[in-house]
């Protein structure tokens, strides 16, 4: 079930209300209790964080630490 906003509070708390949306939430903008709107996240943003962190997943993959330098990682870890 999405959030129910009027459409003066939607106006007035526009940033406030984009910022929930993006690490988000949704809301659906109403006039007068009628629902005239839903205000969802963009799939478009998900979709480019999900390239974005394979493309990352897939560079480190490429890199390869030898054995020795990782043992002197974990050594140094450990102090």
């Amino acid at each position: 079930m999405l959030k129910e906003i009027g459409s003066y509070d939607a106006k007035t708390k526009l940033p406030e209300i984009l910022r929930r949306v993006e690490a988000g939430e949704a809301f659906t903008i109403t006039n007068r209790g009628r629902a005239i709107a839903d205000l969802v996240p963009s799939r478009v943003s998900s979709r480019l964080k999900t390239e974005a962190a394979i493309s990352n997943m897939l560079k480190a993959k490429k890199h390869r630490v030898a054995d020795d330098v990782l043992a002197g990682f974990k050594e140094s870890g450990r102090r």
